[in-house]
């Protein structure tokens, strides 16, 4: 029989729990010993340690190109390349991303099991095709302003990309090079007003993020986009929630000094509307076991909540009973949290 591989913490918690059984006679012996027997502490996370180096390692190569970049010989060198014509420049960016693609291809092809490295690699080729979008428009800009179709072109190369590669990486380049596309096309349509068709950037992408989820279930009717399904998923509700959240900040003001006119308080039917959608994919998640629609409800059903209390209480509350109430609520929380945990892993 095959063992549970359990970190140090579940392994712990388990212990105590058979102990108890244990001491109040509701295991034997024999059957402690089997329970014991049927896991063991897994070791050293090698494949985190993996992910997380090449994260640090591309982080790192971004801040030492910034580095070379704000030295004094480098800044003469580049403003001699300064009058390059942006073609050039976009040329080589794509000749770059070609080649890492094709790198990365091979690696894939021959040595699948380096995912990071792998992924790593793809990841540079990622930026430089996006320099060569935007040097490539630039260099065929004819004044219009119209730059959000290089958004547009940036979703169907990094769609195509993320499906020959089967690459959630690229995927998610191409969902926000898909919001980036709308953001600057609704603004580009309305001469950069305040609003498109009465609606402020947040309430926008309410409209934006409901419209990927809904777009995520319709993936998988189609077979090629499978494998996205999930990721277009999260996306989506991460478009959805963040705008709802900003929307119940700043309602459906244009500026900052429309905003700053008003009072929280009347913004608090669209503090009310958040907080009903929250609920809604909350029991829809419950209903369904579907995991993400129920954890995005309820983790953006508190983030409103405090929200609320910090807006509502923060100037009429004195600070040591606002933080002793603070205090209270993430430790009821917490404790309520610690009980679902522990029967969920029994469970499990």
């Amino acid at each position: 029989m095959a063992k549970l591989n359990l970190d140090k913490n579940e392994a712990n918690f388990l212990d105590q729990t058979i102990k108890y059984w244990r001491e109040e006679n509701l295991l034997n012996g024999e059957q402690v010993q089997k329970l014991q027997d049927s896991y063991h502490v897994k070791g050293f996370d090698w494949k985190r340690l993996a992910q997380y180096s090449f994260w640090i390692a591309l982080v790192c190569g971004i801040v030492a190109i910034a580095s070379l970049i704000i030295d004094d010989t480098v800044i003469r060198w580049l403003k001699k390349l300064y009058d390059t014509p942006d073609i050039i420049i976009g040329i080589l960016s794509g000749g770059v991303a070609a080649f890492l693609f094709y790198r990365g291809r091979l690696l894939q092809k021959h040595q699948p099991q380096k995912v990071f490295s792998n992924e790593a690699v793809v990841f540079l080729a990622v930026l430089f095709t996006a320099n060569f979008i935007a040097f490539t428009g630039k260099a065929f800009d004819n004044g219009s302003g119209h730059f959000s179709i290089l958004f547009l072109i940036s979703v169907f190369i990094y769609g195509y990309l993320a499906y020959s590669f089967n690459s959630n990486l690229i995927w998610i380049f191409a969902l926000i090079s898909l919001g980036s596309w709308f953001g600057t096309e609704t603004g580009y349509q309305t001469d950069w007003s305040y609003y498109f068709l009465g609606m402020n950037y947040p309430l926008r992408f309410v409209l934006f993020g409901a419209l990927i989820v809904l777009f995520s279930f319709l993936m998988r009717q189609f077979k090629p986009l499978q494998g996205f399904h999930t990721l277009t998923y999260l996306v989506g509700m991460l478009y959805l929630f963040i705008s709802l959240w900003l929307l119940s900040v700043f309602g459906n003001f244009g500026s900052i000094d429309e905003w700053l006119k008003i009072k929280q308080i009347h913004l608090f039917y669209w503090a009310i509307f958040s907080a009903f959608v929250a609920i809604g994919f909350t029991l829809f998640g419950l209903k369904t076991k579907d995991e993400i629609a129920r954890e995005f409800g309820i983790t953006f059903l508190l983030i409103n909540i405090y929200t609320r209390y910090f807006e509502y209480f923060w100037d009429n509350t004195n600070k040591t009973i606002f933080f002793a109430i603070l205090a209270l609520s993430f430790w009821l929380i917490g404790r309520k949290a610690e009980k679902i945990w522990n029967l969920e892993f029994l469970k499990k």
